[in-house]
């Protein structure tokens, strides 16, 4: 295990973001045989690299996960800058060896005994590389995602012990299949599920999950009374970059100025400006959304930005926007986020902790959230914001 002298709090901490690192067959293990070929792992001068539809991918540097980046890695960087204008593999500093806990349950619960998790949210890594690149290919899309989501109940189960909850991934390209993934994730146990935070490609091009066509899925969500997580993702937005710069992949892991301008916080806004600006909110005011891995930060000048538009075409809505997103979203804060900015926007019963681990641009100590929480704060919405809020909108409960 990782060398740890992890805090310890005195009521149950629920992360909202943590991660698994997927195994080279996770994509392709339940892909039925007509697909053969559609991923591959390839060897490119000594490094093993994914190519998915015989295009190669530098999405991720070491797709196998065999060596990664230390978790926290990134802390200080993203906590006060990087004044020394050190490259990349300079901030992040030796990787280490991939250790079981980053695949497996069992020893990932006795990690989580040692960080003083009880009980996490646990996302996929590699696999927020797959709709984009699949975009024009909405049934491989759909069989991909399910091929991962089997992979994933196999080797995670999508609630291992009341501790861990895995997050099947739902792509929407067609809602009847999205329909049919829904329902054969919630009778595997998933009490939550993970949508990509972006436009929906099909068939004539892409749209927004808002609109109509979509709201038998999110009715289905609704009767379900399941969570819908949105976590950070390949959003499709270097197409707009590279209206600027030329087409490129997304590389999330190269510092580029000019990505965090002019796409920066773009996809988390977008998204939510078509759940309230397309009616979802309004439509289905039980649906639970919570934002993921997006920050806080865009929050504020979102809901001003909302409100002014509101105050202007108050015609265009059929309630106040701002008020039903407060409603229907809860919002993962990064912890060098204005923690207390979002709380007097949303209130604190609707903030999330996420720590991100073991990602480098995550906590190296998940629980070291706390130092980060305004000492305003009482200590019962403390003890919401790291784990209360979370058990209440997932429905499992305040204790494991």
């Amino acid at each position: 295990m990782l060398d740890s002298m992890a805090r310890r709090c005195d009521f149950p901490v629920f992360d909202a973001d943590n991660h698994l690192y997927e195994t080279k067959d996770a994509f392709t293990r339940h892909l039925p045989s007509k697909y053969k070929g559609a991923i591959e792992y390839v060897e490119i001068k000594g490094r093993t690299k994914i190519m998915i539809r015989n295009t190669v991918s530098d999405y991720i540097p070491n797709p196998t996960f065999d060596v990664v980046a230390r978790p926290g890695a990134q802390e200080e960087y993203f906590r006060v800058g990087n004044p020394e204008g050190k490259s990349y593999r300079e901030i992040v500093g030796d990787p280490m060896r991939s250790i079981p806990a980053f695949r497996r349950p069992e020893p990932r619960v006795e990690l989580m005994d040692e960080l003083g998790v009880d009980r996490a949210l646990m996302f996929p890594t590699l696999a927020s590389l797959l709709e984009e690149r699949l975009r024009d290919d909405p049934e491989l899309t759909h069989a991909v995602i399910h091929s991962l989501n089997e992979w994933m109940h196999e080797e995670w189960t999508f609630n291992y012990e009341n501790r861990i909850f895995a997050t099947p991934v739902i792509t929407l390209p067609i809602v009847e299949k999205a329909l049919a993934e829904l329902e054969w994730a919630i009778e595997r146990g998933a009490k939550t599920i993970l949508i990509r935070p972006a436009p929906v490609p099909g068939y004539r091009g892409s749209r927004s999950f808002g609109l109509p066509e979509f709201d038998p899925f999110w009715k289905a969500a609704v009767d379900a009374d399941i969570l819908v997580s949105m976590h950070a993702s390949d959003s499709g937005y270097t197409r707009y970059q590279g209206d600027w710069t030329g087409p490129e992949e997304m590389l999330p892991f190269r510092l580029d100025p000019f990505r965090a301008l002019t796409v920066g916080k773009r996809p988390v806004e977008d998204t939510f400006a078509a759940f309230v600006c397309h009616g979802v909110f309004t439509r289905f005011p039980d649906l639970r959304v919570a934002s993921i891995e997006s920050g806080g930060d865009w929050v504020v000048p979102f809901l001003e930005h909302i409100e002014d538009v509101y105050r202007k075409m108050p015609q265009a809505f059929d309630e106040d926007p701002v008020e039903a997103f407060k409603r229907n979203v809860w919002v993962s804060p990064f912890h060098e986020d204005r923690i207390d900015r979002l709380a007097e926007a949303i209130g604190a019963d609707h903030i999330l902790f996420g720590s991100d681990y073991p990602h480098p641009e995550g906590l190296a100590e998940p629980c070291s959230y706390l130092d980060h929480l305004p000492s305003t704060f009482s200590s019962e919405d403390v003890a919401k914001i790291m784990g209360g809020n979370l058990a209440d909108i997932m429905r499992v409960g305040a204790t494991v």
